[in-house]
């Protein structure tokens, strides 16, 4: 699997998103990290267009949190959209998100996770950054536990590379 992925456009960040999104398992967690304008919102974007989230995806930055009914996918029901951008060390339990964590129904993307004090023990993370040289983003896929493997085997599907 190659250690970052590069993209050069906007539409492309969200293309890689949207195939991710084709290869997601129900429960998962993904912690995107990364500057601001470094691509979280673009990505999570194309995450929700995968999954066919119909409404337009725009930023929780001062809801925190928004729940979006996905369309095209047998065991996902529903897409959580996390903005943890204007919080600093927040609990999960105080913006509601452990209603939807472990739910074998909801997929949770949280942007800014850097900033919340526990994530879930199986959370994915997605490291985002502006990529100067390129003029796009890079992207880096790792992984908080060892035991959760699922994410790893569908980016090799995502990217077609080992």
């Amino acid at each position: 699997m190659p250690k970052s992925i590069s993209t050069a456009s906007a539409k492309q960040t969200m293309a890689l998103g949207f195939r991710l999104a084709k290869q997601l398992k129900s429960g998962e967690v993904l912690a995107l990290i990364g500057d601001l304008g470094s691509g979280k919102t673009t990505f999570v974007k194309g995450l929700a267009k995968g999954l066919g989230v119909k409404q337009p995806i725009t930023s929780p930055t001062f809801v925190l949190l928004k729940v979006y009914p996905v369309t095209k996918h047998k065991a996902i029901k529903l897409f959580i959209h996390v903005d943890c951008y204007r919080v600093a060390g927040i609990e999960l339990s105080k913006i509601g998100l452990d209603d939807y964590l472990g739910r074998p129904d909801c997929v949770v993307a949280i942007e800014w996770a850097e900033k919340i004090k526990q994530l879930p023990r199986h959370t994915h993370k997605i490291l985002l950054a502006y990529d100067r040289r390129a003029g796009g983003r890079k992207i880096k896929f790792g992984q908080k536990s060892k035991k959760s493997s699922s994410l790893k085997i569908s980016l090799m599907a995502v990217t077609g590379r080992k």
